[in-house]
C-alpha cells in the first residue's frame, strides 16, 4: 500500500532536521501549511505515529460517510430514510462541496437486517435526477437517472448486503453493496430556478421511495427528512475525533478483501473490531499529532493535482488522478492498482463519486488567478464564460471556504448557474461572473459573495456535458483580478 511506512519516516526525519524537537508541540489546527513537531520517545510511538497517518489516509472516505450518518443522527433522523432540503442549500450545510443549484434527495440505506428497494421515479418533462448510490467507502455502485442504468425510465433498485447470495427477484436493478450502510446522492434538477421551478423540483424529488424488500407486496410510507433549516455537516475533523468515527465504521462494517493489511495498522493505533477503541492522554498527543500532519500533507497534494490542468494555460482542473476516476468505476477491482493517496484527496474535498464520470456531470475546480495567487475574499475578481456553454442540462460555478471545502459561511447564496433567475448575459451571449467581498456597481446579480477575511476556491459543474465540452472546442479562461 502507498505510502509506505518508510516514507512517513523519512518524511519525519526531515521535519526534525529543520524544526526544534526539544518539545512536543503542535501548530493550530487550522494551519495546513505546517507540520506538527512530533518527538517519539522510542520506536513504539514512533510506530504509533507512521501508523496513524496512513490510516487517516486510507480511511477518509469511510469517515467522510460516517459524518453524515452523524449529522443524521444528530437530526433526529436514521437509516433508511431519505433526508432532502426544501429549497436550495445555504451555508447550515456545510457537506464537502455541496451543489447549492439543485434540490437534494439523499436516501441512506442500511441492509443489516435484509435488501433495500430504492424505487426511482421516470423522468417527466423538466424533472429529472442525476445521481449515484455509494458504498459507504463512497465508491459509487451505480449511477441513477437519465444518465444511469434506469435512463430516465425510472425503476426498483434492489440493494443487496455484503456478500448476498439469494437471486434478485424479477424486475429489479441488482445493487450489491460492499458495506451494509451507504447512500444516494439525488439531484433533482432546476430549469430556471423560481420559485414554482424549485417546488416542482422537490415534489418530484419526493417521488423517491424507499422501503425494505420484505415489504415490497405492501411498503410502508418512505420517511423523509427536510433539513434545509437544520445545520448538517461532513467536513473532516483533523483531529483525535477522526479516529473515533474511523471506530465507529469499522465497528459496523466487514473488512474488504483490499484493506486487510489494515487490520493490523489500526490495531497499532487502538482500533480493533469487536473491542472498545480507547487512547490514554499520551496516545492521543500522538494521534492528533499524525492526523495535522496527514492534513497537511493531503492539502500539499490536492494543490499539486492541479496539475496537469483541464484547459492548457489556466488553473482549471479536476484535481483527481485519471488512475483513481478508473479504479472508482472498477470498484478498485484493477490488478496492482489501489490509488489510496488520490482517493484521500478526492474525499478531502467532496463526498460523492460517480459510477461514469462524464456522463451526467463533470466538474473543475480552481484555486488560484491567472497569475498563479490564491483567491483573497477581500479582493474581486471575474471568470469570463464564453456564449453557447456545451451543457445539456445547465452549468454552475460555486465559492467554497479554501479551509473547510464547504459552502462559506453567512453568505447570501454560494454561486451562480445557468438557472439563477437575473442573470446578466453579455450582447454576444456569453456571460461575466463576479468573485469577491463586493459586488461590482450594476452587476449585483452576476456576483458571488465571498468572506474577505478569508480564502476560497471555486468549483464549476458542467450537468450533462456534451462532446464541444471534451473535445474542448469550448474553453472557460483563468479568473482574473478585477483592480
Amino acid at each position: 500500500m502507498k505510502p509506505t511506512i518508510l516514507s512517513f519516516i523519512i518524511i519525519v526525519f526531515l521535519v526534525s532536521c529543520t524544526k526544534s524537537t526539544t518539545k512536543n508541540e503542535t501548530t493550530d489546527v487550522t494551519d495546513t501549511t505546517q507540520t506538527t513537531v512530533f518527538k517519539a520517545a522510542n520506536l513504539e510511538e514512533q510506530i504509533i505515529y507512521n501508523r496513524a497517518v496512513e490510516a487517516v489516509i486510507w480511511g477518509i472516505p469511510a469517515v467522510n460517510f460516517e459524518l453524515l450518518n452523524e449529522s443524521l443522527t444528530k437530526a433526529k433522523g436514521n437509516f433508511n430514510q431519505i433526508i432532502y432540503w426544501s429549497g436550495l442549500i445555504n451555508s447550515k450545510n456545510q457537506t464537502l462541496t455541496p451543489n447549492p443549484d439543485v434540490i437534494y434527495v439523499n436516501p441512506l440505506y442500511d441492509t443489516r437486517n435484509g435488501p433495500v428497494v430504492l424505487e426511482i421515479p421516470a423522468a417527466e418533462g423538466n424533472s429529472s435526477l442525476t445521481g449515484s448510490l455509494d458504498d459507504g467507502w463512497q465508491t459509487a455502485i451505480e449511477d441513477i437517472g437519465p444518465a444511469g442504468v434506469d435512463k430516465g425510465k425510472g425503476g426498483r433498485y434492489l440493494i443487496t448486503p455484503p456478500n448476498y447470495k439469494d437471486p434478485v427477484p424479477f424486475g429489479y436493478i441488482p445493487m450489491p453493496s460492499s458495506t451494509y450502510t451507504g447512500y444516494a446522492i439525488l439531484r433533482s434538477n432546476l430549469t430556471n430556478g423560481s420559485p414554482e421551478d424549485i417546488k416542482r423540483a422537490v415534489d418530484y424529488g419526493k417521488k423517491v421511495k424507499m422501503y425494505p424488500l420484505s415489504q415490497a407486496d405492501h411498503p410502508s410510507e418512505t420517511q423523509f427528512l427536510d433539513l434545509l433549516e437544520t445545520p448538517f455537516s461532513n467536513t473532516i475533523p483533523y483531529d483525535f475525533h477522526f479516529f473515533e468515527l474511523l471506530n465507529e465504521f469499522v465497528q459496523r462494517e466487514p473488512w474488504l478483501t483490499r484493506d486487510l493489511v489494515m487490520i493490523d495498522y489500526l490495531k497499532s493505533i487502538g482500533i480493533e473490531k469487536g473491542k472498545p477503541f480507547q487512547a490514554d492522554a499520551r496516545r492521543k498527543e500522538i494521534l492528533n499529532a499524525a492526523i495535522k500532519d496527514a492534513q497537511v500533507w493531503i492539502d500539499k497534494k490536492y494543490e499539486e493535482a492541479f496539475k496537469p490542468p483541464f484547459y492548457d494555460g489556466t488553473n482549471w482542473a479536476l484535481p483527481v488522478s485519471p488512475e483513481f476516476v478508473k479504479s472508482i468505476g472498477s470498484n478498485y477491482s484493477i490488478p496492482n492498482v489501489y490509488p489510496v493517496r488520490e482517493r484521500a484527496v478526492a474525499y478531502s474535498i467532496a463526498y460523492f463519486s460517480a459510477k461514469h464520470l462524464g456522463t451526467a456531470q463533470f466538474y473543475l475546480l480552481s484555486i488560484k488567478d491567472d497569475k498563479g495567487e490564491p483567491f483573497d475574499g477581500s479582493k474581486l475578481y471575474k471568470l469570463h464564460l464564453p456564449a453557447n456553454v456545451p451543457v445539456k442540462l445547465y452549468w454552475s460555478v460555486t465559492a467554497y471556504d479554501r479551509e473547510t471545502h464547504a459552502l462559506i459561511k453567512d453568505m447570501k447564496y454560494s454561486s451562480r448557474a445557468s438557472t439563477s433567475p437575473g442573470l446578466q448575459k453579455n450582447s454576444d451571449g456569453s456571460v461575466d461572473i463576479y468573485f469577491g467581498g463586493k459586488a461590482p456597481a450594476g452587476k449585483e446579480t452576476n456576483w458571488v459573495p465571498a468572506d474577505p477575511k478569508g480564502k476560497f476556491e471555486l468549483l464549476a459543474r458542467f450537468y450533462g456535458p456534451e462532446k464541444g465540452f471534451f473535445e474542448k472546442t469550448w474553453k472557460m479562461g483563468d479568473v482574473t483580478e478585477v483592480k
